[in-house]
């Protein structure tokens, strides 16, 4: 692992925990050169996974504009980015090993019906961008 202030390739692991339930492993390292302290972590990764979008563009699985989503969702309010890292790992999961491709409509299908029982309001949101609010009777029709 290259050290991310002198660029030595020779560090050393310090420390190793689980963490997020055995999702992820949290590692201390030190450069053996400037001895600079750093962390990494190590995850399963989703790869070969084609996003198809709704006007048939393919694109590669991106984790982090999931992740950029589901904050906009959440808004201000008072959550955790483990939270939402929790639900993409689940959605993650779910997919892992059953397909290489799916729909952007079938991960935010996915989304909604997590959030449907995680947070009211991150639903709404959600549903706003997903499914292309225009006026406020398309609220009215989500909030019934």
């Amino acid at each position: 692992m290259k050290c991310p202030k002198c660029a030595n390739m020779e560090t050393k692991v310090i420390d190793s925990r689980v963490i997020e339930d055995g999702k992820c492993i949290r590692r201390r390292r030190s450069c053996e050169y400037c001895e600079h302290r750093f962390t990494t972590y190590e995850k399963v990764a989703v790869t070969d996974l084609f996003v198809i979008k709704r006007n048939g563009i393919k694109q590669i699985y991106d984790r982090d504009k999931l992740k950029k989503a589901l904050v906009i969702a959440y808004g201000k309010k008072n959550f955790s980015l483990e939270k939402i890292d929790d639900i993409i790992w689940k959605l993650e999961n779910k997919r892992s090993g059953m397909w290489k491709e799916i729909t952007s409509k079938q991960i935010g299908q996915d989304v909604l019906d997590i959030l449907s029982k995680e947070d009211d309001i991150a639903y709404v949101r959600f549903a706003s961008v997903f499914m292309e609010f225009e006026t406020k009777k398309d609220f009215k029709w989500i909030l019934e």
